[in-house]
């Protein structure tokens, strides 16, 4: 059995994504920058921030961010956005969620321009990652992508379950398993929680995708034998713990990979996102195209 070390190839990325930042730096004389929105005092999406502002740094990366008062309208976010993407300085732009009940989400993630828009949350952005040839590939999917391969897990003719459907993680992670590419061809199953049987489907996967946000959702009696079992869950309990979807101790028993958490998908998170952020920047100057996954 093989646990996944997310740790160590996030690692391994954010070293590739700075030795390609500093060509960038080199050869054009930009820094990609990354601008982060954050609406109120939320601690979770505090840390997120300050995660993804260490992560710039450590890869050559500029980050500026915009704290916003938790009582600021869907106008006033707006037009705050609207102000990044007329910054021909700023690259990538990122609206931390949640957002307070007074601001309309959906439009104020369809405000981002969509060559900056670096999580791939815009309506364009997601029908080009629908189609396979995407400019973002969203982060957490393309994390997921980068642990597979190089895990040297196979997806290709492989029955993969995802159980979740969310615009983050589910569908779009769905979409890319099914693509032609080396990351995908894969027989793709999308469960949620309206699915009936589901410990029936679950069980018949090779390739288990959990990220239904449930503590410990996923038991052995969902998991066959062999599985490879990637945990995409952060929860934290009462005792303040953090645990994924997945009962770990006993699944990892009985599966071929499984992802720990913490340390296994959620540094590749904010890794793809960096990733993400030098591609804008390269679309910017024309020397990027992004081809496939």
């Amino acid at each position: 059995m093989m646990i996944i070390d997310g740790k160590k190839i996030a690692a391994e990325i954010r070293r590739e994504i700075g030795e390609d930042v500093a060509r960038f730096r080199s050869r054009y004389g930009i820094s990609p920058v990354l601008a982060a929105i954050i609406v109120g005092d939320d601690p979770a999406s505090k840390i997120y921030v300050r995660n993804k502002e260490k992560g710039c740094s450590e890869v050559g990366i500029e980050s500026r961010i915009l704290q916003l008062d938790k009582t600021i309208t869907t106008t006033g976010l707006l037009e705050e956005i609207d102000r990044l993407n007329k910054d021909s300085r700023v690259h990538g732009i990122l609206v931390q969620r949640p957002l307070p009940n007074n601001c309309n989400e959906n439009q104020i993630l369809d405000a981002v321009d969509p060559c900056k828009d670096v999580d791939s949350f815009h309506p364009e952005n997601v029908g080009l990652v629908s189609q396979g040839r995407p400019r973002f590939i969203p982060c957490t999917p393309f994390g997921i992508q980068e642990l597979l391969l190089r895990s040297g897990i196979e997806t290709s003719g492989k029955n993969a379950v995802i159980v979740g459907r969310s615009n983050i993680v589910g569908k779009p992670m769905g979409l890319m398993l099914l693509q032609q590419t080396k990351c995908g061809n894969a027989t793709v199953t999308i469960t949620h929680s309206r699915t009936k049987n589901l410990a029936d489907i679950t069980s018949r996967a090779d390739i288990l995708i959990a990220a239904i946000g449930v503590p410990n959702f996923v038991t052995t009696n969902m998991v066959g034998r062999g599985a490879v079992v990637i945990d995409v869950g952060i929860n934290r309990l009462p005792d303040g713990k953090i645990c994924g979807d997945v009962d770990f101790d006993n699944v990892k028993e009985i599966a071929s990979a499984i992802t720990p958490v913490p340390g296994g998908v959620g540094p590749l998170t904010v890794t793809m996102l960096l990733r993400n952020t030098l591609t804008a920047a390269q679309l910017l100057v024309g020397n990027y195209k992004q081809v496939g996954y």
